[in-house]
């Protein structure tokens, strides 16, 4: 079975919602995963502020905006009068629903129920379209089946047999349609995967059911080997291995959720990026192979803070690394890159939720610097470990770039260096040229 998984610009609108007919209709047999429509998240967060803040005539009228952007896009979408009535009907009931939380309390728990409204309408729009133009499918909730656990982890054993009941009830059927993004947490209340959560959800999915291949639509043709926002001359990478793109996704490359790799890595799915404007491209393949050796792409990672914890005392005494470590452990931050001199370690972080009770805590131990506005530039590809010229390449392309931290020797797929964010460009620049030839 395969897995198509397609993102919020694919279902942005009336025609390209039947434009996905194409590229899913197939005698392959498949589970579609869809976001919802492009624009629907971010309007249902700021439904979500205005009820937190309790102001009620304002979330009236940004419920009142998006649901009359559905009530437009179904006027195009559907031809016959009994599907349209079908989707008002959904629309309807989907806003009233959300519209009842403007009198009543508001929690955590509503907040998740009120985002998941978005997959559920994108789904159920797609498949009463398919309904209308007579190709059977099958809508495949995903809170019967998908569910995290206490740590906010995927339930694999609980996503695998609970999703092989409910494919097992339609065992003749081609086409299965079912949200991304949305899933149920250990208490069984509506959660979610995180923003960009779908692309976890299409490979949790394959990888729940041993899938032939997982599918990520874009409006992009596969990973490029440099952000194509910034640099005019870029190119797809035909194929990566699991270790690449990992370590590109989670450093900035956008077309991959970082969390995306993970559960088809574990259990060997292939995962292919495809572009929805170009579907015979051929896109860029993630799998288990070993790639030709050398830097692939490079990728850029935003809103860095740098910390410097200086300690002529303690630095080299036993235990105080640990010391330094526990505390981000306690505040559950996590650390991108670390480097370390006699006596002082310099790290990064991307999450300012405890910064202040991280830097009060390291002020006991340590003097503390601290950086903001930086950005980790990572360079990714096979880098064999002690290999002479990769670092000089890339330095010798940076020469004119102030560099913070350089990490080197981590990993055999990647070599880092921080920038302050205002010399980002320039560096993805002077990289693309120096590395790449453009």
């Amino acid at each position: 079975m395969l897995i198509q998984k397609f993102g919020g610009t694919s279902v942005g609108s009336a025609q390209r919602i039947k434009d996905l007919v194409k590229l899913v209709v197939s005698p392959t047999q498949k589970i579609v995963v869809l976001s919802a429509m492009s624009g629907t998240t971010n309007a249902l967060v700021e439904i979500n502020n205005a009820l937190y803040s309790k102001k009620t005539s304002h979330a009236n009228e940004l419920i009142s905006n998006l649901k009359n952007n559905y009530l437009k896009v179904i006027a195009e979408l559907y031809s016959k009068p009994e599907s349209l009535a079908k989707a008002t009907n959904l629309i309807t009931n989907h806003f009233e629903y959300i519209k009842n939380f403007t009198m009543d309390m508001f929690t955590a728990n509503e907040e998740k129920a009120i985002l998941a409204q978005g997959e559920l309408l994108s789904t159920a729009m797609f498949h009463y379209y398919l309904e209308e133009i007579g190709i059977d499918s099958v809508l495949l909730p995903a809170l019967n089946f998908m569910r995290i656990d206490a740590n906010d982890e995927p339930d694999m054993n609980y996503i695998e047999t609970n999703l092989k009941l409910e494919l097992a009830k339609f065992s003749k059927t081609i086409l299965f349609i079912t949200q991304g993004y949305i899933c149920r947490n250990s208490f069984g209340e509506i959660d979610n995967l995180k923003r960009g959560g779908s692309d976890y959800t299409a490979s949790i999915i394959g990888a729940a059911i041993r899938s032939e291949e997982v599918q990520i639509w874009t409006d992009i043709d596969g990973m490029h080997n440099n952000d194509p926002r910034i640099v005019n001359k870029t190119h797809p990478i035909k194929e990566l291995s699991f270790d690449e793109a990992a370590e590109l996704a989670y450093f900035g490359a956008k077309i991959l959720h970082p969390t995306c790799i993970l559960p088809a890595q574990k259990r060997n799915i292939p995962v292919r990026l495809k572009n929805t404007m170009e579907p015979e491209a051929e896109g860029t393949l993630i799998a288990n192979l070993i790639t030709k050796e050398g830097i692939k792409a490079v990728a850029a990672k935003d809103d860095i803070i740098a910390i410097n914890i200086k300690s002529d005392r303690m630095l080299l005494a036993h235990g105080f690394l640990r010391a330094v470590f526990e505390i981000f452990e306690r505040f559950k931050t996590p650390i991108d890159m670390i480097t370390t001199s006699e006596v002082a370690v310099s790290l990064t972080i991307d999450k300012n939720l405890h910064l202040d009770e991280i830097l009060k805590e390291l002020k006991e131990i340590a003097v503390v610097e601290v950086e903001k506005d930086q950005t980790i530039i990572c360079i990714v590809g096979q880098l064999p470990k002690g290999k002479p010229g990769y670092g000089f390449k890339i330095l010798e392309a940076l020469k004119d770039i102030p560099l913070r931290m350089v990490s080197y020797g981590g990993s055999a797929n990647n070599i880092s260096v921080l920038v302050s964010s205002a010399h980002k460009k320039d560096a993805l620049m002077a990289l693309n040229k120096g590395i790449f030839n453009y």
